[in-house]
């Protein structure tokens, strides 16, 4: 605190490592820190945290991910985000420069080494950073940090926590025996918290007794102190419990909730909520931890995940392990399935919705299509939405191992629920390698409708990251794949898809006169289903390509019956979208009257989805038009709106 007061290097942020083993209380100590500093009222932008092992694919974390995520905290529409890692830095650092104003306490839990903090640190020297890692961060700037390597608690500090943890007067009348209860601990907050909770689970025992069993089975199996009470703990669990800890280390993705430890474990829901709370009084599980997100996660703290990783390496029944994964992959592909058709409508999909799996409930997601009404129907589908972000770790987690199993099905039905995560979170790292795997594991499979639809989708992550010429030959791929399809007939929808795609990727070129032939080529194709969806979906990239090739008069009408085909189908983001489009079309021919009012209605929806890309962009149209109408001051308006949100979201 007092190196915070005495900061003077406002040319960058002062940096609080805090050092030590795991078990010892850095994380509850990094926390303390930041709501003591939140309370001198000097950090107005308040509190940043990231938990960095969330971030990790294996042993390796992506700064580029993290930074995502940073900026979306701080207020940066997903589709701002920039693609590229050196623009996406550029773009952290002005969001977060001194010229921004931003003054925030950043909190980036369990790094292991410093050039992993070094990206992400703010660029303002009236921040403060603070970082917990096990071993000390040699790299950070001389000067611009103040590194604690936190010791275990001396004895006496370990006996007051013990005693306001295990509130019992057994610890004052037996001093001889607290005293070795602390040294069983060895000074570890984290194993006290465990040994309170265990004596308090004792009542009527003596402590002497208990120590007495404790130093025997101690003495028997030669485990360290810490790992002894963890073990101690682990053995007093009924046979429920223990099977839960035993898989909990398993689950693909940092995090589980409450619906996929039941899928897990195959307990049913009734079950593995006693053995969570059993957990919980244990000291194995915090639950408090489900008040924290909408989807309720928790996660075992990594000295806790390693001791069940131990147990069940030497006590899981032979295909205990492999069965439990297999059963949660199917459930929660099941789940991510159906929230992606909640959040993103009925669309193109080539792996239908998985069964229910026995003794695991749905996650009660809602559909939005028996909502009662429009804002009903709305907030149904941002719900999905938001679970699938949440979840998007496990997701790909799950990915990863179905890859792994040859559970080529499963690698494939989950690239739907990513692809309309990717849509809403552009730019993810971890979204191309999850299409990547997604193109391999339709390779491996053979099927020609898996070949054409992943990649498709990988084609599309990887020109949006500017690997055009990559995602040039995913298209080339999926257009031979095409040929291979037993059912062209049946499959159209999916040949149109493939003929926007490439389409798309001329856009992006600058080709719009070839585009528009692939799109016009597509809409021909959904007529023939018929998918009046994809014919409107046609027809409005139609538009767009006329627009930027020059033919007014084509792009109005084709944006016009696009935007009235959306309305009709209630699909918020393209009405905006063709609203702005066809704006734009009727600016330019002189027709601002007719644009101006599709500009409001297009800022207007863009405020209710929160997209400040869409904002500032119909924000500049409108400064324009105004400008064009001889209306300065209602001009520079816009315009100051405009650079306002992309202040925000730190473009400039």
């Amino acid at each position: 605190m007092r190196a915070v007061t005495e900061w003077q290097g406002r040319s960058r942020p002062l940096v609080l490592s805090l050092s030590g083993p795991g078990g010892l209380g850095k994380t509850e100590l990094a926390g303390l820190l930041a709501r003591t500093l939140l309370e001198r009222d000097t950090f107005p932008d308040g509190v940043l945290s990231v938990d960095l092992d969330v971030f990790r694919a294996g042993d390796v974390l992506d700064p580029g991910d993290v930074l995502s995520q940073l900026l979306i905290s701080l207020d940066v529409a997903p589709e701002r985000v920039q693609a590229q890692y050196a623009a996406r830095c550029r773009q952290y650092w002005n969001r977060t420069s001194e010229d921004s104003g931003t003054k925030l306490i950043l909190l980036l839990d369990n790094a292991r080494y410093a050039s992993e903090i070094v990206p992400l640190l703010p660029a303002s020297g009236h921040s403060v950073v603070i970082v917990t890692s096990r071993g000390p961060l040699h790299d950070l700037e001389a000067g611009a940090a103040v590194d604690l390597a936190l010791p275990p608690l001396e004895e006496q500090a370990a006996a007051e926590l013990l005693e306001l943890i295990a509130r019992d007067h057994r610890l004052a009348a037996d001093p001889e025996a607290a005293r070795a209860v602390v040294r069983l601990c060895d000074g570890l907050p984290a194993a006290l918290h465990v040994a309170g909770r265990w004596v308090r689970a004792h009542r009527l025992r003596p402590l002497s007794r208990i120590l007495a069993g404790l130093q025997a089975e101690l003495d028997e199996k030669g485990v360290d102190g810490v790992e002894h009470v963890w073990d101690m703990a682990y053995e007093d669990l009924s046979r429920p419990a223990a099977l839960l800890y035993r898989l909990l280390p398993h689950h693909p993705g940092a995090t589980f909730t409450l619906h996929s430890a039941t899928a897990l474990s195959g307990l049913g829901p009734d079950a593995c909520e006693d053995a969570l709370e059993e957990l919980h009084r244990a000291g194995l599980l915090d639950l408090r931890l489900l008040s924290l997100t909408e989807a309720g996660q928790l996660r075992l703290p990594g000295p806790q995940r390693a001791h069940a990783l131990r147990r069940s390496r030497r006590e899981a029944a032979e295909g205990e392990v492999a069965d439990a994964q297999v059963r949660l992959l199917r459930w929660f592909v099941r789940q991510a399935q159906l929230a992606d058709r909640f959040a993103a409508g009925g669309r193109l999909t080539v792996v239908g919705l998985f069964d229910p799996v026995p003794g695991a409930p749905d996650v009660p997601l809602e559909d939005p299509e028996a909502a009662a009404d429009d804002a009903a129907r709305a907030e149904r589908a941002e719900r999905a939405a938001r679970w699938l972000y949440e979840e998007r770790h496990v997701l790909f987690g799950c990915s990863r191992l179905a890859h792994g199993r040859a559970l080529d099905t499963e690698v494939v039905a989950l690239s739907e629920p990513a692809w309309t995560h990717a849509l809403d979170h552009p730019h993810q790292s971890e979204a191309t390698e999850l299409f990547r795997r997604t193109v391999d594991s339709a390779v491996r499979d053979g099927n020609a409708r898996w070949l054409v639809r992943t990649r498709c989708q990988l084609a599309r992550s990887l020109w949006e990251a500017g690997e055009l010429t990559e995602a040039e030959a995913q298209l080339n791929g999926a257009m031979s794949a095409l040929a291979l399809l037993e059912h062209p007939e049946r499959d159209g929808k999916l040949a149109a898809s493939a003929l926007e795609h490439r389409g798309m990727l001329k856009g992006v070129r600058g080709k719009w006169s070839e585009a528009l032939a692939d799109f016009t080529a597509s809409r021909d194709m959904h007529r023939a289903i018929p998918n009046p969806y994809g014919v409107l979906l046609q027809t409005y990239r139609m538009g767009e390509a006329n627009a930027m090739a020059g033919d007014l008069e084509a792009a109005r009408d084709l944006l016009r019956e696009a935007h009235a085909g959306f309305v009709a189908q209630n699909r918020e983001r393209l009405i905006g979208r063709s609203a702005f489009a066809l704006a734009g079309v009727l600016h330019r021919l002189g027709r601002t009257a007719e644009a101006r009012e599709l500009y409001e209605q297009s800022l207007a929806r863009a405020g209710r989805r929160r997209s400040g890309f869409d904002r500032a962009r119909v924000h500049d149209a409108l400064a324009d038009l105004h400008a064009a109408e001889g209306n300065p001051a209602a001009a520079e308006t816009h315009r100051t709106a405009a650079q306002d949100l992309r202040r925000r979201d730190g473009l400039v």
